[in-house]
């Protein structure tokens, strides 16, 4: 039975829990009123809730989105990966995305869901560690507003901010289980979901993570046993998540990512250590080699501005005796801090600049868990002018990175820090560490605040519509399937708005916005012989040349490869084709002007009227072969044929690896027609059969049999742990009951039985 004390630990503890989510909301609320678009920002409007509202309506009709052909290199979603089709939180923002009308209150309440899961993971990870759930907050709150996750993984990269959440909670619950506190279902769960948010950064961070820890774990324990068990259990949940990236890799092939096994360094986007001496001054912009050039738009590697000051607060004696305790965390800063500094290009991994949140919430941890245990204020003078040294030299590497115009601006924000860590400092020797965090708390809503504002707006955003209601309103009203050609590079910038460019104009995904169906989209993975034979790029743009492209006759069917897609409807740039209406339009098309559209596109459409409908799929057959349509979904084309001498069908569908055909039941071979359309070979004397062509994702079958590896291993190990449970239970009970029959008090803390769990 609990005592008062624990119960009133508990309530302590949560209520930090609770003040760690308001600091939470109240840095967003700063961070709303310097940008109400920030957390609508580049891909997360051209790419993640756009993916959303896709996979969302999918959901909705009840079909599993795994293939969407008429958006082409951009619709195979399992192979993308990024649609987190195998991520239970992920399908649920995708299920609720289509009822909210506002992208930009979608975004923010999605990202902000997500920060706050983040910052208690950070919370867990402290208390794990045996920090005062004050300073856990602390770390909770600030990793929020850290400078990559502020900037680029809450501004944009969604996906990068989700797994980095949940590998929070996975940490905490990894070194509870090493512990004997917990069981291994908390670390699998938390690592599937971080490894099957799709984005692969987060899943080998936290494969780094785990190692750290059990490295660290077996320092503290000098025992292999619960290291090994750790390592187990993230076993397990790699071969379950394994599952998200098995199709994209047996596709490779195929796609622009066969070329990443390499190891390069160019330099671009890594980080030197030495930007770590920055990491607690606000204003600094660090200088290293980005999309934005030498000098970054904003301080993407600030951390806090309390870390690097707050070093001279730590009695380093004591902390010398907890050094194996907490040594998982050091383990991971110092292979984090290593990455950062490249290779640039690691195999399908490039731009180690993305590992910065990983450098911040290891030298955070470390931070907090260190002021926390071992915070002192024991010859305060010498420690204060250690700390004003080292914001002096925070203040001299800020001023080497951007040295121009900011001199003043920096010496003004060591001024500020130098002060808020004297009213800290007073406040901790007055009333304790309640009121210093308290103090700590209260400044990283202001901070945030002003770092977006002085940035406003973000470099990059696309500043797409917001509302969903609008942008389709505004948008031609296009039916069938729509090829632009254009490039979104060249959209001017005081014309990417509601009433400018995106009147007509499609970046990425955004079509999906007002709700019209196109072949552009985003991919990183991408078809490298349909991006090359029609020159699209990542976010759906095309070269000047595409139109040429996409009128060339293929061969073997004698039909021009917009045929082939069925595309239904060409809009054209007018900034890239400014004299192009003025020339005759190809056979079988016509120029249409959709006023007031027509100020950015030109539009070609059919003179027969849309074909996207007819027939299925079924682009084209050879002489002598009838082929008619029955059935179509994303996944199938089946169609009754016939043909007394043979003859090939060519569906309007890409090849991607996992296509086979079969005619009555027998298999027939799948051909790629110009490597990039797929079709079959009906062979002669063939009579109203029925031919069904079926795309499954590569591995399936694998994919399924090691995620049952891996839930089965997990099992194994949740019965193992309950059992050792148990039986060290059962061994306090009676040693307990023994020891007042002698008449002895005994007041054993529950997590002795980890000792006997390491044994």
């Amino acid at each position: 039975m609990e005592d008062d004390g624990m119960r009133g630990t508990r309530r302590i503890t949560a209520g930090w829990a609770g003040v760690t989510v308001l600091g939470v909301i109240v840095g967003y609320v700063g961070v709303l009123l310097a940008n109400a678009r920030h957390f609508y920002t580049d891909d997360t409007e051209a790419q993640y809730v756009p993916l959303w509202l896709t996979v969302g309506r999918h959901l909705r009709n009840g079909v599993f989105p795994g293939l969407e052909p008429e958006r082409w290199m951009a619709g195979n979603y399992l192979i993308e990966g990024q649609a987190s089709l195998f991520n239970p939180p992920q399908l649920l923002v995708a299920a609720i995305a289509p009822s909210f009308d506002n992208m930009v209150v979608l975004a923010t309440v999605v990202k902000l869901a997500y920060s706050i899961i983040l910052a208690l993971g950070v919370f867990r990870i402290c208390l794990a560690y045996r920090a005062q759930p004050q300073w856990a907050a602390v770390a909770g709150v600030a990793i929020c507003f850290s400078g990559w996750l502020l900037f680029l993984d809450q501004a944009t990269w969604v996906l990068g901010l989700a797994g980095t959440a949940w590998l929070a909670h996975a940490w905490a619950s990894a070194v509870r289980y090493a512990r004997g506190r917990s069981g291994p279902i908390p670390v699998f769960v938390f690592l599937f979901f971080t490894i099957t948010v799709g984005y692969v950064w987060p899943g080998v961070e936290a494969a780094l993570m785990i190692v750290a820890v059990a490295a660290g774990e077996w320092l503290y324990q000098r025992s292999p046993w619960p290291s090994l068990r750790l390592l187990l259990a993230a076993g397990c949940a790699g071969l379950a998540g394994a599952i998200t990236y098995l199709p994209s890799l047996l596709s490779s092939e195929v796609t622009w990512r066969v070329a990443d096994n390499s190891i390069r360094n160019d330099g671009f986007m890594t980080v030197p250590w030495s930007e770590s001496l920055s990491a607690s001054l606000p204003t600094n912009l660090p200088s290293f080699n980005s999309w934005f050039g030498l000098i970054q738009p904003f301080p993407i590697v600030y951390i806090a501005w309390f870390l690097i000051p707050g070093l001279a607060f730590v009695d380093w004696k004591a902390a010398a005796k907890c050094a194996r305790e907490i040594s998982g965390i050091a383990i991971f800063a110092a292979i984090t801090l290593i990455w950062t500094a490249g290779p640039a290009t690691l195999g399908p991994l490039r731009w180690p600049a993305r590992v910065l949140p990983m450098v911040a919430l290891a030298l955070l941890l470390l931070g907090c868990v260190l002021l926390s245990r071992h915070g002192s204020l024991a010859n305060w003078r010498t420690r204060g002018a250690v700390a004003v040294v080292l914001v002096a030299v925070l203040w001299v590497r800020a001023v080497a990175s951007a040295p121009y115009d900011r001199i003043q601006v920096h010496l003004a924000a060591a001024l500020v820090v130098i002060a808020l860590g004297a009213v800290v400092t007073l406040l901790y020797a007055k009333w304790g560490p309640t009121a210093a965090c308290t103090a700590l708390l209260a400044t990283i809503a202001p901070i945030a605040y002003y770092q977006v504002d002085e940035s406003f707006p973000h470099p990059m955003s696309w500043s797409l519509p917001e509302s969903r209601s609008e942008a389709a309103a505004r948008f031609p009203d296009f039916d069938g399937t729509t090829l632009q050609l254009g490039n979104s590079q060249a959209f001017p910038g005081d014309a990417k708005n509601s009433d400018g460019v995106y009147t007509s104009l499609v970046v990425g995904f955004s079509a999906e916005v007002p709700g019209v169906e196109y072949v552009n989209g985003y991919t990183p993975i991408g078809h490298r012989a349909f991006s090359d034979r029609i020159c699209m790029f990542w976010e759906g743009s095309t070269c000047a040349e595409s139109l040429g492209k996409i009128f060339e006759i293929e061969p073997k069917t004698g039909k021009p490869i917009v045929d082939l897609m069925k595309v239904d409807r060409i809009t054209l740039m007018r900034l890239v084709y400014p004299d192009v209406r003025w020339h005759p339009a190809p056979a079988g098309w016509h120029w249409v002007d959709y006023p007031p559209n027509d100020k950015w596109i030109w539009v070609l459409e059919r003179d027969s009227g849309p074909i996207s409908t007819t027939n299925g799929r079924i682009a084209a057959t050879a002489d002598g072969v009838d082929a008619v349509s029955l059935t179509e979904s994303g996944y199938t084309s089946t169609a009754r044929v016939s043909s007394e001498n043979g003859g090939r069908v060519t569906f309007a569908r890409l090849m991607w690896p996992g296509y086979r055909a079969t005619l009555d039941g027998r298999d027939l071979d799948v051909e790629a027609v110009d490597d990039i359309f797929v079709s079959v070979i009906v062979p002669a004397g063939t009579e109203n059969a029925q031919l069904e062509v079926t795309w499954r994702p590569p591995g399936m079958y694998l994919g399924i049999a090691i995620f049952s590896l891996g839930v089965t291993g997990i099992g194994a190990l949740q019965w193992w742990f309950v059992r050792n449970r148990r039986r060290s239970d059962g061994l306090l009970l009676t040693s307990s009951v023994s020891a007042l029959g002698d008449g002895e008090v005994v007041d054993r803390p529950r997590d002795q039985s980890s000792k006997v769990l390491a044994r």
